[in-house]
């Protein structure tokens, strides 16, 4: 008897998320090896989309790491942090705690600026701290999937840029659905997932560097060294044998994004985030982070206080209404559901559907 799933689900956890049926179509198309001129030139196209989505020039570099998000995140400290550099950590929540760890795990010296779960960092904070000691690099994720919360990237990588400080930022909750303008912003290193905003299957992790990051670069690791990977995605050497489904479909759901455009789709995801909390309001519920600071993505959802067993309507809502949604992580489990309206699913139809079954199963 086959154990693959038969029935839909509503993923509406914190990734993945919905994928269109034209995205997984693509993953039936004919196979080709990794060094096929037909993979080559879809690669191409593939690079060139993604150096659109995260505005870098073509002096810099845009790329997918075969593996998922975290893999973009190790690639982007392997190829930046060296043993004995001093990194800044920006630490507001799961994941600006996971990207600390790494920094830690390749040698650096790590500084933690800890700022409270559910709130976004001062930028001023962060500039007292670059000027009472010299970093290399400073680490943020723009879209804190633990909180809920949307960090002033723009205005952290400016600070860091007056300090001569590299910037690492996770993208993971954020490209494909908020704006991320590697060289408007001044961003250094920027990496994502293609299962979230971006509307394919997990398996890649989008990154970028910046020209002067670029030629920088040096990594102890073999795998996610950047000019090993340049050696395969624009000098046609091998390195590994990558997944001609997965990039079938990652290059699908970029030409989505590339028909939609990125400003109507961060304009839906706006849209469909204010009719989720509005919704919410309506039912006494509330999230987490204060107006300007939430994300339109995630949507760490306060559990009231006659919910005494949360886990219970999680389970109710995938079992009974199919629809998945995601726990709280750290200080906040128990505390929070994490509520993912990402990619193709950012709809006012599944806000309807969710709120209809939290309405039947809290009251």
């Amino acid at each position: 008897m086959s154990l693959i799933p038969t029935t839909d689900r509503l993923l509406l956890g914190p990734g993945p998320s919905p994928v269109l049926p034209r995205v997984l179509q693509a993953m039936t198309a004919p196979q080709r090896s990794h060094l096929d001129p037909d993979m080559l030139a879809l690669l191409d196209d593939l690079r060139r989309r993604l150096h659109g989505l995260f505005n870098v020039n073509a002096d810099g570099i845009a790329f997918a790491v075969s593996g998922t998000g975290s893999s973009g995140l190790e690639t982007a400290v392997a190829n930046v942090v060296a043993p004995g550099d001093r990194v800044l950590c920006i630490v507001t929540g799961y994941f600006g705690d996971r990207l600390a760890q790494v920094c830690e795990r390749y040698g650096a010296e790590v500084t933690r600026l800890t700022g409270e779960w559910g709130r976004a960092i001062d930028p001023e904070q962060v500039r007292v701290a670059m000027e009472h000691a010299p970093f290399r690099a400073v680490t943020v994720v723009h879209a804190e999937t633990s909180t809920g919360v949307l960090q002033p990237v723009q205005a952290i990588a400016a600070i860091a840029r007056e300090h001569g400080v590299t910037s690492i930022v996770d993208a993971v909750t954020s490209l494909g659905a908020h704006p991320v303008d590697v060289d408007g912003w001044g961003l250094d290193v920027v990496y994502s997932c293609s299962q979230k905003g971006v509307g394919a299957p997990s398996g890649f992790a989008p990154i970028a560097f910046n020209a002067a990051t670029r030629a920088a670069a040096k990594s102890r690791s073999f795998y996610l060294d950047l000019p090993l990977l340049e050696g395969y995605w624009i000098k046609r050497g091998y390195h590994h044998t990558i997944s001609t489904p997965l990039v079938y479909a990652l290059h699908e759901a970029l030409a989505v994004i590339d028909e939609e455009t990125m400003a109507a789709r961060s304009a839906r995801h706006a849209r469909v985030h204010g009719e989720f909390v509005g919704a919410l309001d309506e039912m006494g519920l509330s999230v987490l982070p204060p107006e300007g600071e939430r994300l339109w993505t995630l949507n760490a959802v306060r559990i009231p206080e006659r919910v005494t067993d949360e886990a219970k309507v999680r389970v109710a809502l995938r079992d009974t209404h199919g629809i998945e949604i995601g726990a709280g992580l750290g200080p906040l489990a128990g505390k929070v559901w994490r509520v993912g309206l990402m990619g193709a699913g950012a709809t006012s139809e599944n806000v309807q559907r969710l709120v209809a079954a939290l309405k039947t199963e809290i009251g």
